[in-house]
């Protein structure tokens, strides 16, 4: 490698369905994808997939860990909820100089780089968030149990819930709650399996449901009307108006355009990047704002 040490910088962008690391020297970038890191939901599995990550990070760009440990480190994580566990992820990292945030600001910085708008992100987990003249402000983020509405894991728990309704005769049965049922072989298969899936697990239903929607199921899109209206209750909470820019990112999020507003529909923008660029493009002001420190 012939660029200094002093020009690395690492970014990591990690979620409910994969974590992402990236090392950059200035003039080349490495990354690599390994499993899924919700420090909330499994702290030490993040952290071994996050070892993991390290290892083949340092082996693919043919450098030492002391010398990546080294580096200006950001760490983008889903499940880090305050500052006590982003201490605790600190201690358990190799890195000298870390910031760590939860996942939310590098999927913003991500999708809209510096310019101004709105996020609406549902992946596993979902949030929405504003930039303004470099602020940022987010809502919501909160996880499985507490939160996540909209996200992809939130549809997953809500087909099979209705599922259950339309097997109570509460809700009109469709194409897509027999699919399930079938599925599932039955109600108490349905029940069952929901008692030990994950958010992961639980999302990976997500798909069949944007799949049913698309094909005129009315218990689909009644679903997705659903998620999307909660979108766009708390982008106009936040200060949406129109012609503000709205980007919907995540597995899920783009799915919910034509279930918005007209004038949201209209105000839609495709993403800059992905979360990972945003974690990299943090992980550079972090370092320029070291740098500054030293002057």
């Amino acid at each position: 490698m012939t660029s200094g040490s002093d020009n690395l910088i690492l970014a990591i962008d990690g979620g409910g369905t994969r974590c992402r690391l990236a090392l950059f020297d200035g003039v080349q970038t490495w990354r690599v994808e390994v499993g899924s890191a919700n420090v909330s939901t499994d702290f030490e599995t993040s952290c071994a997939e996050l070892v993991s990550g390290l290892a083949v990070l340092c082996k693919q760009a043919g450098i030492e860990l002391a010398e990546i440990a080294r580096a200006p480190a950001y760490v983008g994580l889903a499940g880090v909820t305050g500052q006590a566990i982003a201490d605790r992820l600190a201690a358990a990292l190799p890195f000298a100089r870390v910031r760590i945030e939860d996942d939310r600001p590098s999927a913003l910085r991500g999708a809209l780089g510096p310019r101004d708008g709105f996020v609406a992100h549902c992946g596993t987990g979902s949030f929405i968030a504003a930039q303004r003249s470099g602020a940022t402000a987010f809502v919501g983020g909160w996880g499985p149990v507490l939160g996540d509405q909209a996200s992809a894991q939130w549809v997953g728990k809500r087909v099979l819930s209705e599922v259950l309704e339309c097997a109570d005769g509460m809700r009109a049965a469709s194409e897509m709650s027999e699919h399930f049922l079938r599925q599932f072989n039955g109600t108490s298969g349905v029940v069952k399996a929901a008692s030990m899936m994950t958010p992961t697990e639980f999302g990976a239903l997500a798909p069949v449901v944007t799949q049913f929607a698309g094909q005129g199921d009315t218990g689909a899109q009644s679903i997705m009307q659903a998620g999307a209206d909660y979108l766009a209750d708390r982008l106009v909470k936040m200060g949406w108006s129109p012609g503000a820019a709205i980007c919907l990112t995540g597995g899920i999020g783009p799915y919910y355009s034509t279930f918005l507003p007209e004038d949201m529909q209209q105000a839609l923008v495709q993403p800059s990047g992905d979360p990972l660029s945003g974690a990299i493009a943090l992980a550079q002001a972090f370092k320029e704002e070291i740098e500054h420190e030293r002057c």
